[in-house]
Formats: structure tokens, sequence, C-alpha cells
């Protein structure tokens, strides 16, 4: 299959390439970076170099493809993130459109459902409903949870405050994910066959907030690392003193109110809570203590 993937090589995207590749798949991989040229071709992919703010590349990129992998980047800029986000929704549609594809697996996000109190994944929202009106083309809305990655920005707080927390309490459930686990998903939905628009939740593990600082701390060799759950206040004014960018730091606040309410989770909790992935919490931990 001639198969599109969009996210350079990034932490999904790239192990979704060499997979594909050891299939046996014709594989062209998208970035906005044309040093990242001679590293996509090293892999045995098709190197498309341009940015997917441009309809145009999109079109000749997309054209005669089998299948295409959409993924919008998690900041594309530090204002009016979410309506950014969503004009290269706008964008993939249109290419989408005009090129014909058949087959289109969306790398969403647990609480695409909802329109609020989900701070970032809120353009994720309106992007799936963009996607269900394509005509002619079946979708996968590949609803990915916490990524786990995403606790190396926890690090400094370790360091510097020994303690480990979010604006949730330590009793909140939260569904994780491995982009590993992300890219095993997406390479078996781009290449089977289905029809219509069908969400898959793509889950790791799913454990307390208790359970970050227990398991992490063990592997830091700190095992009485507290989980501190925030106000909403400190929890904003922590990231900004982190460096974050105002709205991205509001937007992540507001995420970890929809975690602390059950927003960003009910609908997971709702599809009977399916985990397929095999990345658990421990396994991650011993990645976790390399970095920090």
């Amino acid at each position: 299959m001639k198969i599109i993937i969009t996210g350079s090589l990034g932490n999904v995207a790239k192990p979704l390439a060499q997979q594909l590749i050891a299939e046996g798949h014709d594989i062209t991989v998208i970035s906005s970076n044309e040093s990242k040229k001679s590293e996509i071709e090293s892999l045995g992919a098709k190197a498309a170099i341009g940015s997917i703010t441009d309809v145009d590349f999109l079109v000749t990129s997309f054209e005669n493809a089998d299948a295409v992998f959409l993924m919008t980047p998690p900041n594309m800029g530090g204002v009016n993130i979410v309506e950014n986000t969503i004009n290269v929704g706008k964008n993939y549609a249109e290419a989408i459109s005009k090129t014909g594809v058949k087959k289109v697996v969306m790398l969403s996000s647990i609480g695409a459902e909802s329109p609020v109190e989900t701070g970032p994944i809120k353009g994720l929202h309106h992007i799936e409903k963009l996607y269900s009106d394509l005509e002619n083309t079946n979708v996968t809305f590949l609803r990915a949870g916490y990524f786990y990655i995403n606790f190396f920005n926890d690090i400094p707080l370790i360091q510097n405050a020994g303690i480990i927390g979010a604006n949730y309490p330590e009793s909140s459930s939260v569904p994780l994910v491995h982009p590993i686990d992300i890219a095993k998903a997406a390479a078996e939905e781009l290449v089977k066959d289905y029809e219509g628009k069908n969400i898959k939740y793509i889950i790791s593990d799913v454990r307390p907030a208790s359970d970050f600082a227990k398991v992490f701390g063990a592997a830091i060799g700190k095992p009485e690392l507290p989980w501190v759950e925030f106000k909403d206040e400190d929890s904003l004014n922590g990231m900004l003193q982190a460096g974050l960018p105002q709205e991205m730091a509001e937007l992540y606040t507001e995420m970890g109110r929809g975690l602390r309410t059950g927003v960003v989770q009910k609908d997971f909790l709702e599809h009977g809570s399916p985990v397929e992935g095999e990345i658990k919490l421990e396994e991650f931990a011993k990645e976790f203590a390399l970095k920090f």
C-alpha cells in the first residue's frame, strides 16, 4: 500500500514508519524540516518536505495514496493554539477531499468528544467533526491516552521541590499511553479493511495519580515521593514559571481540571475502558529514570 505519514520523525511517526516499511509498504513521510530528508530516506521512506499549512503541498503529497496517517502538532505557535490546530485539520480535510484518499487514521485523544473543559484537546474535537463529514473516506479516530512522555516535564519539579503533582487529586484515574503502542495501533488500522467512521481507543495503562508518585519514586530512588494536588491557579503559575507560554499553560490547566472532573475520561469509560497497549507504567518508569 502507498501510505502517507504526517508528523515528521516524531515519537509516533518514526516507529510507525519503521513498522510499515518493515511490512513492505510504500511510505512517504511529511516533514517541514529539510534536514530530516536524509534520515527519512535512510529508513527506506520517501521524504515530502513542506508545510502542512500549504494545501497545495498536501494535495501533491496525498495524490494516489491508499491511506494517510494524520496528526496535528501539539503546539502550533504560542497563541491561538486551538484555532491553529483546527486550521491544520481543515487543510488536511481539503487535501483528502481533493485527492479522494479512501482511508484516514487520525491521531486524536481521550476527551475529544467534548467541546469544553479539555484544554488543547478541543482542537481535536473540531477536527474529528471535519473528518466525520468527509464523503467516501473511511476514518479511524485513534483516541490516545495521556502520553507517558509528558511526565518528563515533571522532572525539574521533582529535582527542585521533591514532589510530583498536578491540579487533580491522587485518586484521579488517568488513561495513559506510550507512543510505541500508538504506532502499533495506527499501523494496524492503516492496513485493515473497514468502512465508515470508527472510534478506537489506544491506551497502555489506566492508573490513579498516586501511582505516578509511587512508581516513578521507586524508579529514581525516591520511594517517599509524594503526589501533590495543586490549585488551578498554582498549577498555572508553576507552568508559567517553567517557561510555558501563557495560552498553553492555561490550556494545560484546563485539561488538568477536565481530568479532575472526569470530562476527559468520560467517553473512554463509557466505551468499556479498553486497554490494548502493552507498555505499562512500571516499564515506562525505566525510561523516566534514565531521563531523570
